[in-house]
């Protein structure tokens, strides 16, 4: 960057004022939260999360130096709320993953289905009939709480909570059910990952290397005892 494009000392010094605003103004909405995920809260992090990323930018800009900060999140997360305070309807979308683990188990099952249901269908010949008998047959809950009884394999999953400002008309969006999402209008989310535990892991592997290494240490200065003593 030119000089002459160079942020001011007096614009480095404005943003870091504006991180320090937002700093207070994120500990007042924690300390008035009113439950987990207050959208106070929410906003009051996106703002301190914005000063911050712009003075670290400036800072870097005009002294070449960082900030010690890193912002979680990125361009995967969601942006701010800016649906209905008060919904007076709602979405739930989920999305839940499976891998055929087990496809001879799964047909097993479904040819059981078929069974009890006393028709001449072979639809638990093939793998997408037996899926198409099972979800029939069983809840999503249901499926879920017993995949691998089916030969199934769990993946990630999701579950997005959207506020509306009214409910949609019958069979209004049953033809593209997931296309007009608005992420701006998602109330809350949650995400099963193993990438979560595999993270959690990683962490707990490292605290328990940085727990013995002071012992291993110690022990390498230890002298062996004289046996004559």
């Amino acid at each position: 960057m030119s000089d002459a494009e160079q942020p001011t000392a007096a614009e480095v010094r404005a943003a870091a004022e504006a991180v320090k605003t937002a700093l207070d103004r994120h500990l007042a909405a924690v300390e008035r939260r009113s439950g987990e995920d207050d959208p106070a809260v929410h906003e009051a992090f996106n703002r301190l999360a914005a000063a911050a990323e712009a003075y670290d930018e400036l800072l870097y800009d005009r002294y070449d130096e960082v900030t010690p900060f890193e912002i979680p999140g990125g361009e995967d997360e969601l942006p701010p709320y800016t649906g209905p305070e008060e919904p007076s309807a709602l979405s739930v979308l989920i999305r839940r993953d499976y891998a055929v683990a087990e496809p001879q188990r799964l047909l097993a099952h479904a040819q059981r289905i078929e069974a009890a249901d006393d028709e001449d269908a072979v639809a638990s010949g093939t793998v997408h009939g037996a899926l198409g008998l099972l979800f029939g047959e069983y809840e999503p809950d249901e499926i879920a709480s017993r995949h691998k009884e089916f030969g199934l394999e769990e993946g990630d999953s999701t579950l997005w909570v959207t506020a509306s400002d009214e409910p949609a008309e019958p069979g209004e969006w049953l033809e593209a059910p997931f296309e007009e999402v608005d992420p701006q209008r998602v109330v809350c989310r949650f995400d099963v990952s193993a990438v979560f535990d595999d993270d959690l892991d990683d962490d707990t592997e490292d605290d328990l290397e940085d727990a013995l290494d002071p012992v291993l240490d110690e022990d390498e200065d230890l002298e062996p005892l004289d046996a004559d003593r």
